[in-house]
């Protein structure tokens, strides 16, 4: 049975909320679970929750913890027995298929990169982040926090990794892949952007549809875009300052409009609760995809809680499923190839 490796003291409510997802993972999804971290603290979480002898989950004891405050790789090099890199070995030796890690995103790349390793010929791994859109589906944004200042040839790595995800994990049939820039030209932006445009527009491994302005990045018409880890992590956190401005200005409105726009708002609520709030909030989506590494790594919100944990697992749960770290192998050979034929 696939086994999914959960870094149970990361996080601003860890182990609390990481081991109570843990179990709303185990009894809506059936998965096998493995919680890394503090064994007494993890043993008394499961007592109080009567679910100490379920057989789906396991304790795999690790003494320390990484900080969200700490140096990500001078943290990792030096906590050895740290939770986190306790899960990124069992993911490398196999024992696992994937690691569920809230907390820190330098911690979980970290444990990434040098915990699980890089697929040979991945210059650098990247970050994929769902993002709802006008559609009612989800665009794929990468990357989004791993690397800040990459070469032309990550952001066609990049645009693979995100190609190969969305067609074997999100089943779109034919990924269409865009490049966030200031303009659809493809003479605009930075050096760095405007050489990566000519490089995804010579290869032909995979379908890419050319520059993707800002506003674009949410209306469907893209699958996938790409980016470099600052400008996506900032498209990221602005896409979730507005979320939740768009709601205070919602409330806000109600409130002023009088007894009729109150009555409104509250025969809109469950509406609104249901097809707005819940598409904007990423406890929803459980968390976002490391990929470019040799198995699976989902990094949580550090703020996560059970149901972000919950979705997380089950993410990790469908990923499992592929081979993807092989797939993406094969892939990379084709584009370094620029064979035509698919991936």
């Amino acid at each position: 049975m696939i086994k999914i490796a959960v870094d149970a003291m990361g996080g601003d409510y860890a182990p609390l909320e990481i081991v109570l997802g843990a179990i709303r993972a185990v009894r809506d999804f059936g998965v096998h679970v493995v919680l890394v971290g503090d064994k007494d603290q993890i043993e008394k979480i499961l007592k109080n929750e009567n679910e100490e002898n379920n057989e789906l989950i396991e304790i795999h004891h690790a003494s320390q913890v990484i900080g969200m405050d700490e140096h990500p790789g001078l943290a990792f090099r030096k906590k050895k027995d740290a939770s986190i890199s306790v899960g990124a070995k069992l993911v490398r030796s196999g024992e696992c298929k994937v690691l569920v890690a809230p907390g820190s995103t330098g911690a979980a790349v970290t444990a990434g990169l040098l915990g699980i390793g890089r697929i040979p010929g991945i210059e650098r791994p990247a970050i994929l982040t769902p993002l709802p859109n006008e559609k009612g589906e989800q665009t794929f944004l990468i990357d989004s926090g791993a690397s800040a200042q990459p070469k032309k040839e990550t952001y066609l790595q990049n645009a693979l990794l995100g190609y190969v995800y969305a067609k074997y994990v999100a089943n779109i049939e034919n990924p269409k892949i865009g490049l966030l820039n200031i303009g659809e030209e493809s003479v605009k932006g930075s050096p760095e952007v405007t050489a990566a445009n000519k490089l995804l527009s010579e290869q032909k491994t995979i379908p890419f549809m050319g520059n993707v302005e800002g506003r674009y990045v949410m209306t469907g018409e893209y699958d996938v875009v790409v980016t470099d880890g600052f400008t996506g992590n900032v498209v990221l956190k602005f896409g979730e300052g507005a979320g939740h401005l768009f709601s205070a200005l919602i409330k806000e409105s109600v409130k002023k409009g009088g007894l009729r726009a109150k009555i409104g708002g509250w025969l809109l609520k469950p509406a609104l609760k249901e097809h707005l709030v819940k598409r904007m909030d990423y406890s929803e989506y459980g968390g976002a995809l490391l990929l470019g590494i040799r198995g699976g790594l989902i990094i949580c919100h550090g703020s996560s809680k059970s149901w972000a944990i919950r979705n997380a697992i089950k993410l990790a749960k469908d990923v499992a499923k592929t081979d993807l770290h092989e797939i993406i192998a094969e892939a990379l050979k084709k584009i370094e190839k620029n064979d035509e034929t698919e991936c």
